[in-house]
């Protein structure tokens, strides 16, 4: 029994201490500005490498600033990143899904897309709640690792409209974390 948690003790630590190494990564850590505080975004390049570059090259350019969280699900997920705040808008890039063996779980962050699965623009979700009938049908490419009590308090839509939101929250601004300024 003792051995059993010793090597439970080990890999826990093996995780917390990669995790830690892989979100000191200033060039794959996003900063998301919310009216009410910050989130921190570790990026995935090593689940998602072209969404991840696809994600920084239009988080540069500053179009996810002020855009809104449009579709906003209760115990499922919050949506963002189309300028129009329709659902339909994006930048005009379509990117191939990059799907992989991790898990929808509260903080993931994935792409939204349309039936197609290379159809992924620049809309994403973040995870309010586990969707295992999101697993290997979307791209995930990153992880929420500070701010989730900021997130959980994007106002939500009603259900009965597919969570879309009549007055939406908007993201204040979004960057890379290796360009903010010390």
């Amino acid at each position: 029994m003792k051995l059993v948690k010793a090597i439970a003790l080990a890999a826990l630590l093996a995780v917390q201490a990669f995790s830690q190494a892989f979100a000191a990564d200033p060039e794959n850590t996003l900063i998301m500005d919310l009216p009410w505080g910050q989130v921190t975004i570790e990026m995935r390049p090593d689940l998602a490498p072209q969404h991840v570059a696809r994600i920084k090259e239009l988080t540069r350019k500053g179009f996810y600033d002020g855009t809104p969280f449009h579709r906003v699900m209760a115990g499922f997920m919050a949506q963002g990143g189309d300028p129009t705040g329709t659902g339909t808008g994006g930048s005009g890039v379509k990117l191939p899904a990059e799907f992989s063996g991790e898990h929808f779980v509260r903080g993931v962050v994935g792409m939204a897309r349309s039936s197609s699965p290379n159809s992924a623009d620049s809309q994403f979700f973040i995870m309010l709640a586990t969707a295992a009938s999101l697993d290997g049908k979307y791209t995930i490419w990153g992880r929420v690792l500070d701010g989730m009590e900021h997130v959980d308090k994007i106002t939500k839509g009603p259900e009965s409209e597919n969570g879309m939101v009549a007055k939406p929250d908007k993201l204040v601004r979004m960057r890379v974390a290796a360009d903010v300024k010390k």
